[in-house]
């Protein structure tokens, strides 16, 4: 199985896992509670922490942005949209803050403009959301920019899936396993398929996970997921539709720890008795 390289960070069967956190859209508009987020995924030992750049007008219709939507930013769902997108000015801020504290940042971006947008910025990679898998010219648009691409497969099927990644290629590309409910249920995990994805591309597979706790998160990992992201809140009772389905502090900080101790425990396959072990036997067996 192949690796790539984001910045100076090698994914892959055999690497570290590169964990990443989603900060998206829960920072609410507000630059204050983006940079806290960045603490906290500092604080926990993500490798990256990861944002969602939109147009708004090339994303959303006029129709769409004018449905009535009751939001902090007002009664539409444009005011709703474009309250919680950062500009020029916040992002600036937000790559000097992540280079300050020593984490890389990228962004899913769902349009060509966002695309130019983030890509002055410099980005170690890009994340093709899942809701974007079909997006054919954005696909082509964002692989032109000669960085690795992150692409979840959430909602979509296999042909779909199959179809991107002819689009993308396999050296600069991993697929993310993904059910894209927030939160997601147990019984729509479907975690084998990260098997599946394994066997059937030349890539490393990671997983995208929405689920309430960190069981589903930590079985990708022992099946094989080489890197996972995860939505993180200040506190999930906040505003916001991605709140549930992400992990406070205190879930990251187990989530981190957890990961970081499955290569341990999975061992290397080979069936040994442990020193530790002799003085239970030698007590217990029968001879």
């Amino acid at each position: 199985m192949k690796s790539i390289r984001i910045n100076n960070r090698l994914v892959g069967d055999g690497e570290k896992c590169f964990i990443i956190a989603e900060i998206g859209i829960n920072h609410n508009g507000s630059l204050k509670m983006a940079k806290s987020l960045i603490d906290m995924a500092v604080e926990c030992g993500c490798d990256a922490v990861k944002f969602q750049k939109r147009t708004i007008e090339l994303v959303y219709s006029k129709e769409e942005l004018a449905k009535e939507r009751i939001s902090v930013f007002g009664k539409t769902n444009g005011d709703l949209k474009r309250g919680l997108e950062f500009g020029e000015k916040e992002y600036k801020e937000i790559d000097e803050y992540c280079k300050k504290k020593g984490i890389m940042w990228f962004a899913s971006c769902w349009d060509k403009n966002s695309v130019d947008f983030i890509e002055k910025f410099n980005p170690p990679c890009y994340k093709i959301a899942s809701a974007l898998l079909t997006d054919d010219d954005l696909l082509l648009y964002t692989k032109s920019k000669g960085k690795p691409i992150l692409l979840s497969t959430g909602m979509s099927t296999m042909e779909e899936i199959e179809h991107a990644v002819n689009i993308l290629g396999e050296d600069n590309l991993i697929i993310y396993h993904c059910t894209s409910t927030y939160p997601s249920n147990n019984n729509e995990q479907n975690l084998n398929v990260i098997k599946t994805f394994k066997e059937k591309f030349n890539c490393p597979i990671g997983f995208s996970g929405h689920e309430r706790g960190l069981a589903p998160t930590l079985i990708s990992v022992a099946l094989g997921a080489c890197s996972v992201e995860r939505h993180i809140t200040l506190d999930r009772t906040n505003w916001g539709s991605d709140q549930a389905a992400s992990l406070e502090k205190s879930g990251l900080q187990h989530l981190v720890r957890d990961i970081r101790l499955v290569p341990q425990m999975l061992g290397d396959g080979t069936k040994v008795v442990y020193d530790s072990e002799i003085p239970i036997k030698q007590k217990l067996r029968k001879k």
